[in-house]
């Protein structure tokens, strides 16, 4: 096991009280397994992942309960030095926006080298050398010029393979992907989605996949978690998740993709918005906005807990999120990729 999380909690202490961001979570990776968070934003997803990494900003963020064991050390428990060590070199991250990642007064070269700097102690022209490598391995045309330049004279998606290339020049054994296709159209996401299965394959390296769009977890990842009020309500392999979704939120996301919805149907959306966690619905967060279910037999009173209900098919244990799942149900995925 390289990943090890169980019941992490973090939490925003504000003036407008505490938001409960992330709330008993527990899941795992393999080596070169790729795990997908799906959910809505503000479900907790990246926050997850931040903690882990201890990039929440403390305060007013607290990580106020869980452990998270890479590799047998508690990432948790590790002070800013030691996660300093982990953090770029075995642990890489992929963020959402590569314009407010990427340090526009800086040169792609020096961005690239510091990390081998840093966590290697290599530099002058041998960090050159693999700084101009890793930009031809993530398939930048040029790489011994485009190195020098500066982020604001790239594309999209070109900045989005900087990222990727920043990420896996230390040949991380974890790679977390923060929403990293969010901003860009469908054919550069491809592009990019391909790029880091191709460097997984080639590497090894596991990969944690944040995203809210459903077709992409469908084409990448082996395992799904999704993640609704700060909590996980369904976890299983991703050909079962797709085939047999039991919580109604999972269904709800389903059908809302468009591409498998029949010509000219109405697009499904799920009524209302998320619960404001500063002020968390006691029982069954989803009650509100179930329409796929039963909302009248949704828990009130309890929070329904994670129950396995087949082998690796973990869903939260509400009756009224359960309520109209089909026994057996097959659902097909165009790729949108």
């Amino acid at each position: 096991m390289l990943l090890d999380v169980r019941n992490l909690t973090t939490r925003f202490h504000t003036r407008n009280g505490i938001v409960h961001a992330v709330e008993d979570v527990s899941f795992s990776v393999e080596k070169g397994q790729t795990l997908g968070i799906v959910g809505e934003s503000g479900s907790g997803k990246s926050v997850t992942c931040y903690s882990l990494l201890g990039l929440i900003p403390k305060p007013p963020g607290r990580i106020h309960a869980g452990t998270a064991h890479f590799d047998g050390i508690d990432l948790l428990q590790c002070s800013e030095k030691q996660l300093s060590k982990i953090r770029g070199k075995r642990i890489g991250m992929i963020f959402q926006d590569p314009m407010t990642s990427l340090n526009p007064y800086l040169k792609v070269s020096t961005q690239l080298i510091e990390p081998l700097e840093l966590h290697f102690g290599v530099s002058g022209k041998q960090a050159l050398h693999r700084a101009i490598d890793a930009l031809a391995e993530v398939g930048i045309h040029d790489p011994e010029k485009r190195v020098h330049g500066y982020p604001h004279e790239f594309s999209g998606g070109m900045r989005q393979r900087v990222m990727i290339a920043m990420a896996l020049i230390t040949r991380p054994e974890l790679l977390i992907c923060d929403e990293p296709t969010t901003a860009l159209d469908v054919t550069v996401q491809k592009q990019v989605i391909d790029l880091i299965r191709d460097r997984q394959k080639e590497l090894g390296t596991a990969v944690i996949f944040i995203t809210h769009d459903l077709a992409v977890v469908s084409e990448i990842c082996d395992q799904v978690n999704v993640m609704y009020a700060g909590r996980i309500v369904e976890s299983a392999p991703r050909d079962l998740l797709f085939q047999h979704p039991r919580h109604a939120y999972t269904r709800a996301l389903l059908a809302s993709i468009p591409s498998i919805k029949p010509k000219n149907e109405l697009l499904h959306t799920i009524p209302g918005l998320p619960p404001n966690l500063a002020n968390p619905p006691s029982g069954c967060a989803f009650r509100p906005r179930n329409t796929m279910g039963i909302a009248g037999l949704c828990l009130t009173d309890s929070t329904p807990l994670l129950s396995e209900i087949a082998p690796q098919h973990f869903v939260q244990n509400c009756p009224g999120c359960l309520a109209h799942a089909p026994a057996k149900e097959s659902r097909v995925l165009e790729p949108t990729l």
